[in-house]
């Protein structure tokens, strides 16, 4: 809803959520997590590009950080998980990408099956509206499930099956 129609169809083609973000300063590559996964965001910048999209930033090491690992809870507040994908220099350099218009909350990851694991935010939560996300509670920071409720965000939790078929990690197609 916040993109041109040609710029939605380009992005529906291709997986970006994790090699770029976009901002409302224009697009943010990352910088990958996994070294075999690095070449994906200078891709997607190329891809984009053709559209005309503006580049906001990149991610620069020794800063890491995915887009799995963000989520847009509403135009002005992203969350971003901190994991072995995305690191703390990572979510600095997200914060001066986005600027002081926006707020970046920092969601401690589980460490759960390790680093060779992938476990991203949208591991754990996929917002399917503006006041609803499938979640799973079992693995959320108290803190971070604390404060989405306090801002009136309904949670569906997934059972621990689903949770081991990537249940949480959905997309929404339309809002609900």
């Amino acid at each position: 809803h916040l993109l041109p129609r040609d710029l939605q169809t380009t992005l529906d083609s291709i997986y970006v959520r994790d090699a770029s973000i976009l901002s409302l300063n224009g697009l943010i590559l990352c910088g990958m997590g996994k070294a075999e996964r690095s070449t994906e965001p200078a891709a997607q910048e190329r891809a984009l590009g053709q559209v005309g999209l503006a580049l906001a930033g990149r991610i620069v090491p020794p800063g890491r950080l995915e887009g799995g690992d963000l989520i847009w809870l509403d135009s002005r507040t992203i969350a971003v998980g901190r994991g072995y994908r995305t690191n703390a220099e990572g979510i600095r350099q997200l914060r001066s990408l986005v600027g002081n218009a926006v707020e970046v909350v920092e969601v401690p990851l589980p460490h759960w099956r390790g680093q060779s694991d992938v476990m991203h935010l949208m591991s754990l939560i996929s917002p399917v509206d503006r006041d609803l996300a499938v979640v799973y509670s079992r693995l959320l920071p108290v803190p971070f499930r604390e404060w989405l409720l306090e801002r009136g965000i309904k949670l569906v939790d997934v059972t621990d099956e689903e949770f081991d078929t990537m249940g949480t990690n959905v997309l929404a197609l339309a809002p609900r």
